[in-house]
């Protein structure tokens, strides 16, 4: 059986199993989210189950991977970023603070040697980063963290959204023989997937910062691995298209806040899936049409692999004018 098979059906099995588990640990030590008027639900909800999708990854990661430099790195920084979600999750942190537990994070990978030095010129060639690699390391890192958590609106949303993301970065990585890639993206697959049978409509149990930090994160560490250790730029691009839809809502939200003179980390209810909500779509059918869309950038991602220069441009011009244009037309940037 493929290894990477086999890390997904153990990080699945463990999330599945331990879930439950982590739903009453919640509760013991007030990790929960209360309803307000921003929010969707109406009860008070754990939030830690970020918790059993980290677990089912460790596991399937330590029995199908071989230690090295690169792995401790990246799992040293894991923990670092669910202990940062943990502490959110029960205590509520600043922005800030979450801010910089992220930085810290993101210098853990670097401190290993896991940074983006380089990228390729569509024209051929490559630009070197030189001092800018650490800087632009930070806030893909970062970038990615977030990302995720802001996309976690809804049942089932993020969890499936991501699990998404990581099929279409399974598949890329597999076609071009980044076989670690592929084992680690397959156990954070099969953590996501194990958990998703809580967390869809009507959920039991949210994944909280705890769960949408750790999977951001993750998803960020693994594509510059990708990129270091093949050569390629492609490793970057894939995982910023196949997350092309929380990515582009969270830009929508910065500008959006800073067109109405609010703080960029104030929320509201201006993203995507509240906009779809508004227009009569249940949470099911909301959820459901995004997981779509984000199937829809997966398989362009996947595309964008067999073509080169100029035309990979063009591809990614063209969807980011879509999602653009989407956007207007049900109102993401009107702050009512």
């Amino acid at each position: 059986m493929k290894t990477y098979v086999i890390a997904f059906a153990i990080a699945l099995f463990t999330s599945w199993i331990l879930t439950p588990y982590v739903k009453n640990l919640a509760f013991k030590i007030g990790a929960v989210d209360k309803p307000d008027p921003r929010k969707v639900h109406k009860g008070i909800m754990p939030r830690l189950g970020g918790l059993a999708i980290f677990v089912g990854f460790l596991i399937a990661v330590l029995s199908t991977v071989t230690m090295s430099k690169d792995l401790f790195g990246i799992l040293t920084g894991a923990l670092v970023i669910l202990i940062v979600g943990i502490l959110d999750d029960v205590y509520q942190l600043p922005a800030k603070v979450k801010l910089l537990g992220q930085i810290v994070a993101a210098a853990v990978l670097i401190l290993f040697g896991i940074q983006i030095e380089w990228l390729n010129n569509p024209m051929g060639g490559y630009f070197y980063l030189d001092y800018l690699s650490v800087p632009i390391t930070i806030f893909w890192v970062v970038s990615f963290t977030n990302v995720v958590n802001l996309m976690d609106g809804l049942d089932g949303l993020a969890a499936g959204v991501s699990a998404i993301a990581s099929v279409t970065i399974i598949l890329v990585a597999l076609q071009e023989g980044y076989y670690t890639v592929a084992v680690m993206t397959a156990a954070l697959a099969g953590g996501i997937i194990g958990f998703i049978r809580y967390n869809f409509n009507p959920a039991t149990i949210f994944m909280g910062d705890t769960g949408s930090m750790f999977i951001g994160y993750i998803l960020a560490a693994i594509s510059i691995l990708g990129a270091v250790k093949s050569a390629t730029t492609i490793a970057l691009i894939v995982p910023a298209i196949a997350l092309g839809l929380p990515i582009m809502d969270t830009a929508f939200a910065i500008l959006r806040r800073h067109l109405a003179g609010k703080p960029i980390f104030k929320p509201d209810k201006g993203h995507f899936h509240h906009r779809l909500l508004a227009m009569g779509l249940t949470q099911r059918q909301a959820v459901i049409l995004m997981y779509l869309i984000s199937a829809g950038l997966g398989l362009s991602a996947i595309l964008l692999t067999e073509i080169d220069g100029i035309y990979a441009v063009l591809l990614v011009s063209v969807i980011i004018a879509c999602v653009c244009f989407c956007a207007k037309k049900i109102g993401i940037l009107n702050d009512r």
